[in-house]
């Protein structure tokens, strides 16, 4: 009824799909979009006769409001579908026959559009623009329009049939419509265009021009797709590369494919088997693979078994079904399987009718009269009447009645019935034979015919020979009741051990960076396909380049994209909730993780809507939430499907949904700006603005620094940097860039190394900056970071005289603070030029001023170690070579508590690396060994790339030392090819001659006297020049073993120790002339001078105030005893 009885008013018109009351003079559902006929029904549309499609499904979910006011990015599906020869065809017809022609050909078209949810988006005269993918995403909308594109050309074949029995040319001759259809899949922006009654919803963007283009490249009734829509539908299609081709318009040459036909590819792995690109071993499912195989061995014993195995698309339900029948192979059974399809929720018991298809052994090429036999010798084969069987066959799998088999005179009801009972006849009668696996896949697709059949099947199962396994996503509930022979398991996702071995095999076994490792394990959050198909797209662009066992990046690692491959998918995900998109989309700006109060303070939405729509978000399992409003807390299931719902949004909406955040943040959250300042600085970052963007970097970074987070204050430091560069130079902004700069110096020299080159060009674009501003007391800073940079390069020359110009800096200023680091700077300087009496001074006088509560870590001027450690920890070396070693252990003590006191990690990590030096020169391996160990633990958590590498090494020693000398030689070797590696020249002196030393030790003379020369030559380059004497002693003890001690040898050792002793006691190092002496005086027992040795023993021993339970003094001692004793 159309009109009221009463008053003769329109009546409100039902939408039959959503059930909507739409006002009368409506032609399109307001709720769901669907067109309306004039009966007030929805329109439905017959669906075409072909082999391709047998029923229009119903929408996979109910499609949002026509189109939503706000523009988008999607990623689309573009299909241009033309008619050939259009304008000869004009010519040739009456204009309202060619009026007919083109409906007929546009209906005709639209009808396999609207079968697998494509939308035409424009009637082009003769030509349709479809988009697969908007307004409602599906997970395989690429596939989707190849099906169409088929799907059209054959439609055209029966369409040319009934317009030939209507239509004539006016020469006579029959018409023959033909389509070229071009497709191709791409970024766009979907938004309104034009304006008042001309104002259309339409797609932006090269995407549609190439699929124009790719049209024009196709012959009559041929289907030409790019390579990236090729990608999406491999291995699902046939398909024939035709090159790459030129398009017009388009900059670059495009590859085209045609397809050719639709394969049996039923999901992902069949196609990635059919198009031989291989599969990716199981991860992670030993215990369910274990599960299956125990069930199995039951359905053997005729106990047959349900296993119910649920999960998320893409957690691997297929992969584990397929390995489990690869475990199966050489056992005697029969495998079933088929799948429930999106196109073909509305045909009846259509993976049934796949499945006996598959079991009768069916072709394509078959003729109906072969196709009945084949159907007449199964059923015959399990003793079943024909006369009683066969016409309930012949409408199942479309083949003609004959009259040798009469219809059944049964109700339909009673005909269903009686098939479905045959259907399981069957099924059960196949495990005679052999044990039999039927496997469903895909049952939340099941349409409700092939469910009543499982229903029997499942009660049944047991005290049969049959497995059945049934896969579904959420969303489909299993309704049977528990029984003992049924096992339900639900797929969790991959643990980080096990996505890292996914990403390692999809890598060819090859290691990816560690940072892009962990940024794929992160962004995937353990979904295989998700794993596998990031992994992928990482490995086809130009970020890595391959080494022989691992990958490495070959430049800045940027964010990483969502993979074409899996957009639809994930889009489709929230189309469904389409109504609710805004607050994902709101909340997926907001982060991964967001709170109810902030997503209310930044949204316009009531409290009543946005609880009700976050529900929707949560039941659907797109957002996990923890508490009740407004203490709640919501974070995204999948870091992909927060990226997804952001990178929907257009760029300009983007900057103006972080500015709100941004300024929400700052105004009602003052938490948030003290102790995350980095989340606001992100948000004005997107915004552009910039200005406000800088200030929170720097705040983040100081922030970081105070926390001992140093990668971290990197990036917050650098962030500003950049951003510096968009706004106008100026006094104001390059006052800015030097206190970021500074900033930077400490958190680089510690995170990089003292010689990265970063740390040079940060440092002296500091000091220009100092120089072009006046600023005088940001260059103590500066000059000390630079002078770190040369100390360590091995530049001592210009190190020294960055010292001196600091030095006066702090006398001219007369601040305190930077007078300490100047005289820790000399005492360095002059410690690794071997003036060790000018270091002692320098460093004792640092020592006279400092004072730890304005010399900590958080002072003017921030760069490594505490001052007080550093030069406690030097000191202590110094006192030791000086010949004070009970002193010097006393000031390594104090270093390793003040360290402890500040609870500063660099700190920490330089003072135990510092003692277990002195401890190695005092020649005490277990003290040695526990403090590098520690001091190892310390550095590698805070990533002191250059500390760790001086502990290992020292640690390498000490397990030597303690009989472990393989593990401590590998350890020393490899350590100190690391530490060349990064340039650094300060500090390989001392692992050189324990090095040299060890070798001695092991009689590998060869490999000692080859290292100590060429140590003693390249010795200006290293610093620590006290060490020369050592290395001439340990060249005597090699050439007085390495020769047998002929009379050339040992006069040339002889030399070498003289030489120790002169560079000794001009440098006043007497732990090294006592060493040297010893050395000597060891060769001249041997040779008879007695007394002379018992002098210099002497002399040497006397000059020594402390220290006479140390093992270099205890062996002067022992040697004494021995003479005495001669």
């Amino acid at each position: 009824m159309k009109f009221c009885g009463q008053c003769g008013r329109p009546l409100k018109r039902s939408c039959s799909h959503c059930g909507f009351d739409n006002p009368p003079n409506f032609s399109f559902c307001g709720q769901c979009g669907t067109a309306l006929t004039a009966s007030g029904a929805s329109e439905v549309v017959s669906t075409p006769t072909s082999n391709m499609s047998e029923a229009v499904p119903p929408p996979s979910h109910p499609p949002p409001t026509l189109y939503s006011q706000e523009a988008e990015r999607r990623q689309l599906t573009v299909m241009f579908c033309d008619l050939v020869g259009s304008t000869s065809l004009s010519e040739q017809l009456d204009p309202e026959d060619y009026r007919e022609v083109v409906r007929a050909y546009q209906q005709t078209a639209a009808q396999v559009v609207r079968q697998f949810e494509g939308t035409i988006a424009q009637y082009l005269g003769d030509g349709l623009l479809i988009y697969f993918g908007y307004p409602t995403a599906h997970e395989n909308d690429a596939q989707r329009a190849a099906l169409t594109a088929l799907g059209v050309i054959e439609e055209m074949k029966n369409l040319n049939v009934r317009l030939q029995q209507s239509i004539r040319t006016r020469s006579q001759s029959p018409l023959r419509l033909a389509v070229r259809i071009g497709i191709h899949t791409g970024l766009v922006v979907v938004g309104d265009v034009g304006d008042g009654d001309r104002r259309e919803r339409l797609a932006v963007g090269e995407t549609t021009n190439i699929a124009a283009r790719l049209q024009s490249l196709a012959k009559p009734n041929t289907v030409i797709i790019s390579a990236a829509t090729y990608h999406l539908i491999e291995g699902f299609f046939a398909c024939r590369p035709i090159g790459f081709r030129s398009l017009k318009g388009i900059s670059r040459p495009m590859e085209t494919y045609r397809v050719v036909r639709q394969s049996r590819a039923r999901n992902r792995l069949d196609a990635a088997k059919a198009a031989m690109s291989g599969l990716t071993p199981l991860v992670g499912r030993e215990e369910e693979m274990t599960l299956f195989m125990a069930r199995w061995e039951q359905t053997k014993d005729c106990k047959g078994q349900v296993l119910l195995v649920g999960g998320e698309a893409g957690i691997g339900k297929s992969r584990l079904v397929r390995v489990f029948r690869e475990q199966l192979m050489g056992e005697a059974y029969l495998w079933l399987r088929c799948h429930c399809s999106p196109y073909y929720q509305n045909t009846a018991l259509y993976p049934i009718i796949e499945l006996f298809q598959r079991l009768l052994r069916f072709k394509d090429e078959d003729p109906p009269e072969r196709k009945l036999q084949k159907l007449e010798t199964a059923l015959q084969q399990y003793k079943l009447p024909l006369a009683e069987t066969v016409p309930l066959f012949t409408p199942l799998l479309a083949l003609p009645s004959l009259e040798r088999y009469p219809p059944l005179n049964l109700t339909p009801q009673k005909q269903k019935q009686k098939l479905l009972e045959t259907l399981l006849l069957i099924l059960l009668k196949l495990t005679d034979l052999r044990p039999v696996v039927i496997c469903i896949e895909d049952l939340h697709w099941v349409d409700p015919s092939t469910l009543e059949i499982l229903d029997t099947l499942v009660r049944q199962a047991s005290g049969t020979r049959v497995m059945v396994i049934l896969t579904f996503r959420p969303g489909f509930s299993p309704h049977w009741t528990p029984r003992s022979y049924m096992t339900h398991l639900s797929l969790s996702r991959l643990r980080h051990h096990q996505a890292e071995a996914l990403v390692e095999s999809v890598a060819g076994k090859k290691k990816l960076p560690a940072e892009l490792l962990e940024q794929i394990i992160a962004k995937t959050d353990g979904v295989p396909i998700f794993v596998e198909e990031l992994t992928k797209m990482v490995l086809e662009q130009d970020l890595l380049q391959e080494r022989e066992d691992r990958y490495e990046l070959v430049g800045p690692l940027p964010t990483l994209a969502i993979p074409t491959t899996l957009h639809d998918s994930l889009m489709a995900r929230l189309d469904r909730l389409a109504t609710v998109r805004e607050v994902a989309q709101l909340g997926a700006t907001l982060g991964r993780e967001f709170s109810y109060r902030l997503l209310h303070a930044v949204s316009a939405i009531d409290e009543a809507t946005l609880q009700h729509n976050l529900g929707q978000l949560v039941e659907a399992e797109l957002l996990f939430q923890q508490g009740l409003p407004p203490e709640a807390t919501y974070t995204f299931k999948h870091g992909l499907i927060q990226e997804t719902a952001y990178r929907s949004l257009l760029r300009s909406r983007r900057q103006q949904v972080h500015q709100r955040i941004a300024q929400v943040l700052v105004e009602q959250f003052p938490e948030i700006e003290q102790t995350e300042p980095e989340v606001i600085a992100h948000h004005y970052t997107v915004a552009r603005q910039y200005q406000e963007a800088v200030r929170y970097w720097q705040q983040a970074g100081q922030r970081a620094v105070a926390q001992s987070a140093n990668k971290e204050a990197i990036h917050h430091f650098n962030q500003a940097l950049d951003l510096l560069e968009f706004l106008l130079p100026s006094t104001e902004s390059r006052q800015q860039e030097l206190q970021l700069r500074i900033a930077l110096g400490a958190p680089l020299l510690m995170t990089k190394g003292y010689v990265a080159p970063e740390v040079e060009t940060n440092y002296a674009r500091a000091r220009d900056l100092c120089q072009q501003l006046d600023q005088t007391p940001g260059l103590g800073s500066v000059l000390f970071g630079l002078w770190v940079f040369y100390l360590v390069k091995g530049q001592f020359e210009v190190a020294l005289e960055l010292g001196e110009q600091l030095l006066s800096l702090a006398q001219h200023t007369k601040t305190q603070n930077i007078l300490v680091e100047a005289h820790r700077m000399q005492g360095i300087n002059y410690f690794n030029l071997g003036k060790l009496k000018l270091a002692r001074t320098h460093l004792e006088e640092a020592m006279a001023v400092y004072e730890p509560r304005q010399h900590n870590p958080q002072g003017l001027i921030d760069v490594g170690a505490d001052r007080g450690v550093a030069c406690l920890s030097h000191l202590a070396i110094t006192l030791w070579l000086l010949g004070y070693p009970d002193q010097a252990l006393n000031r390594s003590q104090e270093a390793i508590a003040l360290a402890g006191q500040l609870a500063h990690p660099y700190s920490q990590a330089f003072a135990f690396c510092w003692s277990a030096w002195l401890h190695q020169l005092r020649r005490e391996c277990e003290p040695a060994q526990a403090l590098a160990h520690t001091g190892v633990e310390v550095a590698a958590e805070q990533g002191f790339t250059l500390l760790e590498m001086l502990c290992a090494m020292m640690e390498g020693w000490a397990l030597i030392e303690q009989g472990q000398t393989e593990v401590g030689l590998d350890s020393i070797i490899q350590t100190l090819a690391q530490f060349q590696n990064t340039g650094a020249q300060l500090g390989q002196l001392p692992f050189r001659v324990i090095l040299v030393e060890i070798y001695y030790k092991l009689d590998r003379f060869d490999e000692a006297l080859d290292l100590a020369t060429k140590a003693l030559d390249e010795l200006k380059y290293m610093g620590e020049q006290f060490y020369e004497a050592e290395l001439y002693r340990l060249k005597g003890e090699i050439l007085l073993k390495h020769t047998q001690s002929g009379s050339d040898a040992i006069a040339e050792a002889e030399h070498c120790f003289e030489q120790a002793i002169d560079l000794a006691r001009r440098y006043a190092i007497r732990s090294l002339e006592l060493r040297a002496v010893l050395s000597r005086a060891r060769l001249w027992v041997q040779q008879g001078q007695i007394a002379a040795a018992h002098q210099e023993l002497k002399r040497i021993e006397q000059q020594f105030t402390e220290g006479r339970d140390t093992a270099d003094l205890q062996a002067v001692e022992a040697l004494l005893q021995r003479i005495g004793t001669i």
